[in-house]
Formats: structure tokens, sequence, C-alpha cells
């Protein structure tokens, strides 16, 4: 029996002879989910495409914003993602705004739905990938609302690191 050697890599990862996903594509991000959100949690989860939004995706043109994660009936579906139909496309291109089932395990759902449903969390999608095998994910976040002075307290501390840094490169004689 061959031995498999352990290969730690740059990120700190070890993997046992597998291929490691060098290359994330982020084709959209929701920029706005970690302002308006604390992020308790994150998970990746597949999405069932057609043909011609796995293709639209790849060339870049989807949009979180606005979007949200429901469970519902023991399935996860995202809502409000925006993938514009693809340009080379025919009749088989479907509703940009259509309602998305996620890809996930029984256990990961149940998981979902006691949080959202006990805890009063929600469900906000943070970014849509290719994967390194080429595959659509979802990086989903279990989340609790900002109220809106933690959001100014966490602009505020921002700015101020900001003026840190700046301040410090200019007493170092900008370096």
């Amino acid at each position: 029996m061959r031995k498999q050697r352990l290969r730690i890599h740059r990120s700190g990862a070890a993997d046992m002879g597998k291929k490691v996903n060098k290359g994330l594509k982020v084709l959209a991000a929701n920029r706005s989910a970690r302002h308006d959100y604390y992020i308790e949690e994150t998970l990746e989860a597949g999405v069932a495409l057609t043909g011609t939004e796995i293709k639209s995706l790849r060339a870049g043109r989807a949009s979180l914003a606005e979007s949200y994660i429901k469970v519902q009936d023991g399935e996860a579906f995202i809502i409000g993602m925006n993938i514009s139909p693809y340009e080379h496309g025919n009749i088989n291109n479907v509703d940009p705004m259509r309602v998305r089932r996620l890809l996930l395990h029984r256990k990961e759902i149940a998981k979902l739905s006691v949080q959202t449903d006990r805890q009063g969390l929600t469900i906000v999608p943070l970014k849509v990938y290719l994967n390194g095998r080429g595959k659509a994910k979802v990086e989903i976040a279990v989340a609790k609302g900002k109220k809106l002075y933690d959001k100014r307290d966490a602009i505020a501390a921002s700015d101020a690191e900001k003026r840190m840094k700046r301040a410090k490169v200019e007493w170092r004689g900008g370096d």
C-alpha cells in the first residue's frame, strides 16, 4: 500500500493528495451584506442553473443586490438574484429574476431553518464564484441585522483606521 504525502500549501491548508482549488473566480459579490449584517457563519452552496444561465454567469452578468435566501419545505432557495439573459441564447433563456434552488445537504438546510426560525437570524448570499472545477457556487451567510448606530460605528472605526495608516505612511516619509 502506497503512503500519501501530506502537503502543506501557502494558504496553510493541509492536503492529502487532492488538487487544491487555487483559482476561485468571483463572478458577483454582495458588498452591502457585510455592511448591513453581522456575519455569524458562512456556508458554500451549489446553485441549480440552466445551460444559458451558467454561460451568462461565466460572462460576469450577475447581481446579488437585494437578494436573500429562504428555507421552505425542506429546500433552500435564493430569491432576487439577477442573472441577465445570455445574449447568444435562444428561447431557452429563462426569467433573469427567477427563484433558484440551492444545493445543500438536508442537515445543513435543517440547521439553517432552525437558526432563522428560533434565533431570528437571516440568510444572505455573499458572493457567487466558480470553484476550481468550474462549478458555480454561492457563499451564503447566517447573519444578524445591524442597527443604524452600529453601521455608523463601523464606518467611524474604518475611517479612523484609514487615517492612522495614512498618518503612519506620512510619518515614515512616504514609504
